[in-house]
């Protein structure tokens, strides 16, 4: 059998194509923050992770021209050979004051980032326990590990107590969740997590790569429960509040510095360029520089889910910048989308497997730029859509 048989047998994208109504991989010609240019249609941004707004920050931009100019495009080589500047030294050494851990590492992706720090550290006689909404990263460091998995009913303390319970005593125990769950816009419970995690003898690692920035005045989730010294390992990402590429895991020193020789996706991979590192070190300096930012785009997003709720839109259980519009069947998501897109704004639509069959949704996201005018904008022609396709 010829083993590209399947990829002659893929056709759902080329007649979605043909349809009209392909929501995916759409170059843009601009991008300036809250609004982007596509085939010279402008439409407002509410489909990006660009949470502080500072991928167009002057201090952020500026840093980063000023690696290239100094240290030119390219590591090119890995951080474990030739590949690692003073500038990644710098920036892990900020990363872990800001997030109270006592060191940190640079990787050159947030997926990268699990991929090696969870995979280095779940060995054969270990379990990896993972929430059903995690991140597919999470779930692709753990397949990647030679431990076992267990998966636990999202944010389901009893369900999760219940698998820790079954695990053998003799077992190294790692318990991973997202801290902010980017797709619904909700927080895990980690204070009530973190006491499970002792009672049973696992260690808690938390992705932030949404929660940073935002959450616990931008310090992430950990931070905004009060639960810093509680959890492990915290984990984000470049790719979000810091508006650049990379990511990093941060958490005691021992433990960092065996993931740092230990994991493959950082010792075989090219080290993150100059410029994004240096522009996720410009933009934490904002963050520390302007906290402003952080409560203006949680702000924003209260009024935004206020507003859509008043419309009589399904959001679920969002509190956080990410807020749903739910949905529930692909035909119809993809509809709205389309005519919301062809209305001037753009959208993420989701459908399984990235939510659950009847959970397909409209992802949309806000930044602290978003001004008065363009949230008001947003929610006329939500509601003018939400009519159209039947949704209000």
């Amino acid at each position: 059998m010829d083993i590209f048989e399947k990829c002659r047998a893929y056709t759902a994208a080329k007649e979605a194509i043909e349809s009209g109504i392909y929501p995916y991989f759409i170059p843009l010609n601009e991008n300036e923050g809250t609004e982007v240019i596509f085939q010279g249609k402008r439409l407002i941004m509410i489909g990006s992770n660009n949470y502080l707004g500072l991928s167009t920050h002057p201090k952020v931009r500026e840093a980063a021209i000023n690696a290239v100019k100094r240290f030119g495009t390219s590591c090119t080589g890995s951080r474990f050979l030739n590949g690692t500047l003073a500038l990644h030294e710098q920036l892990e050494t900020e990363l872990a004051e800001w997030v109270g851990k006592e060191a940190a590492l640079v990787f050159s992706t947030g997926m990268q980032t699990n991929l090696g720090a969870i995979s280095s550290l779940v060995g054969r006689d270990d379990v990896v326990i993972l929430d059903k909404e995690d991140h597919a990263s999470i779930v692709d460091g753990a397949r990647l590990g030679f431990g076992k998995i267990e998966r636990f009913r999202h944010n389901d303390l009893e369900h999760l107590e219940r698998v820790l319970r079954s695990i053998p005593e003799s077992s190294g125990k790692l318990l991973v969740v997202d801290g902010l769950f980017s797709m619904e816009g909700d927080l895990a419970p980690l204070p009530e997590m973190s006491k499970l995690a002792k009672k049973y003898n696992a260690r808690l690692m938390v992705d932030d790569a949404h929660g940073m920035g935002v959450m616990g005045d931008g310090r992430g989730t950990a931070h905004h429960f009060g639960v810093t010294g509680d959890v492990d390992l915290i984990m984000s990402t470049f790719s979000k509040s810091f508006a650049s590429l990379g990511g990093f895991i941060a958490g005691d020193e021992d433990t960092i510095h065996y993931i740092k020789h230990t994991a493959r996706a950082l010792i075989f991979s090219a080290s993150i360029p100059p410029a994004n590192a240096a522009a996720a070190l410009a933009a934490l300096h904002v963050m520390k520089e302007e906290p402003e930012l952080s409560r203006r785009v949680r702000s924003i997003a209260d009024r935004m889910r206020k507003g859509y709720t008043e419309l009589g839109f399904n959001i679920g259980n969002s509190i956080t910048p990410v807020i749903p519009i739910i949905i529930g069947s692909d035909e119809l998501t993809f509809a709205t989308w389309k005519m919301l897109f062809d209305n001037g704004v753009f959208v993420n639509p989701v459908i399984s497997p990235a939510v659950s069959p009847g959970r397909q949704l409209l992802r949309t996201s806000y930044m602290a730029t978003h001004t008065e005018e363009q949230m008001d904008q947003v929610l006329e022609i939500f509601a003018k859509v939400g009519k159209t396709v039947g949704l209000l």
